[in-house]
């Protein structure tokens, strides 16, 4: 007797993952519900409409840390997004959690981001009534703004664990493990993007954090995965060493670099630039693009203008910079 793929899979998932995951079969659904696939659990099915939408791939243009780098090596939104993903899912695997619903989340979890990274983010909450966070502006896109306002209709499960990587508890396990990937991948890999900036070095890090979590991008990543698997998947938490050393390691990466004058001093320009670019469509709102002015009409012209501001990439934004207030000169002779 032929048995779906899709069934196959979650009757994997009901032998073999932990009591503390989310089974598929289990998920809340979606808003507008559809056919199942024959092929693919409910969460994978959102893990590839979220591969394959347009937000998705704009991350390849948006600031990680380096506001356009012209290296090939610094970190863009994408690739930060594609190592929390990595990390997601090793932890998942090992605590045997639906490791599908953790990719899922991961991968949509900064779809919101604005140009220019948390120097846009700032320059937006600053400037909106409502103000404006990523993480909110991430479920806005999945649940609005994609596939030309019909979102992209995400199972609870996912949504939820966009919403609430940040700063809340996901009600999922996978949403939290998410969380913890996040904060993970991104002090690693700023600090190889620092050295490589030659912001730092890896000796100028406390030996007391490199005593306990490692000298190199790899140990450390390596002695927090495991910190957390051990704690297991009831908890999810690390072992208190761990857990300061880590903290010891944020707090000298936000002295060391994150309010560095020489890497920040761009992101003045940054945010007068978006500042700029919010301001010329309050007062010319007739300017955006349809898409955008009905979004005006349906949520108000706040939300409209950071909808659209906040889906550019840096190259996009620099260039409706230019278009916009930079004088063209005169080509004819």
């Amino acid at each position: 007797m032929f048995v779906l793929p899709r069934e196959q899979t979650e009757l994997f998932e009901k032998q073999f993952l932990s009591e503390n995951a989310c089974l598929s079969v289990d998920s809340k659904g979606r808003k507008d519900p559809c056919e199942p696939c024959p092929l693919r659990t409910c969460f994978q099915r959102d893990r590839d409409r979220i591969l394959h939408c347009n937000s998705f791939r704009r991350l390849k243009h948006k600031t990680q840390v380096y506001l356009s780098p012209a290296g090939d090596h610094y970190r863009t939104r994408l690739t930060h997004t594609l190592e929390v993903s990595q990390i997601a899912r090793t932890i998942s695997r090992a605590l045997r959690l639906n490791e599908d619903l953790t990719e899922a989340i991961a991968l949509g979890h900064d779809l919101g981001h604005t140009p220019f990274g948390h120097a846009g983010e700032r320059a937006l909450n600053e400037l909106s009534p409502d103000g404006f966070h990523h993480y909110e502006q991430s479920l806005r896109v999945v649940d609005i703004l994609e596939k030309d306002g019909k979102g992209l209709d995400l199972t609870e499960e996912v949504r939820d664990g966009i919403l609430k990587h940040t700063n809340m508890i996901a009600d999922t396990k996978e949403g939290y493990v998410v969380r913890f990937a996040d904060v993970i991948a991104y002090i690693n890999h700023d600090i190889d993007d620092s050295v490589r900036a030659g912001i730092m070095t890896e000796e100028d890090i406390p030996k007391n954090i490199t005593k306990v979590l490692g000298g190199s991008k790899s140990e450390r990543i390596t002695t927090l995965v495991t910190s957390l698997i051990k704690g297991g998947a009831e908890s999810l938490h690390m072992d208190n060493e761990v857990s300061d050393a880590y903290t010891a390691l944020h707090r000298f990466m936000f002295d060391f670099v994150y309010t560095n004058p020489k890497c920040k001093s761009e992101e003045v320009k940054a945010k007068d630039m978006i500042a700029k670019l919010y301001d010329y469509y309050v007062h010319h709102i007739e300017k955006l693009p349809a898409f955008y002015m009905n979004l005006a009409y349906q949520f108000g012209i706040d939300r409209a203008i950071c909808d659209y501001i906040s889906g550019m990439t840096d190259g996009f934004a620099i260039e409706t910079f230019k278009n916009l207030f930079i004088p063209l000169g005169w080509t004819k002779y």
